[in-house]
């Protein structure tokens, strides 16, 4: 059993590190944030005997507040190159 978790969580481990290479950082973020929110969703469900629905619930909300994180870094991003191109146009 212990030897099936191992390679259980090392897949896992695999699939985050490659899967996320070809992403951006606001798909990134939302998918982060769905697992998390996933996990967290579980972990809370599982006390009420419904670890199932705690995980669709928490997915959804993560995703929701890791898309918002990514919006507001992108954001900010673009206006940081705004910046500093009318900085430059400006000399």
């Amino acid at each position: 059993m212990a030897g099936k978790l191992k390679t259980g969580f090392a897949c896992v481990a695999l699939l985050a590190a490659t899967g996320c290479a070809d992403m951006s950082d606001k798909q990134r973020s939302t998918a982060i944030g769905a697992g998390a929110g996933a996990l967290g969703g579980a972990a809370i469900g599982s006390f009420s005997g419904n670890a199932g629905w705690g995980a669709l619930i928490g997915a959804g909300v993560g995703a929701a507040g890791g898309l918002a994180v990514g919006q507001s870094r992108e954001n900010e991003r673009r206006a940081y190159q705004r910046g500093v191109e009318t900085g430059r146009s400006q000399r």
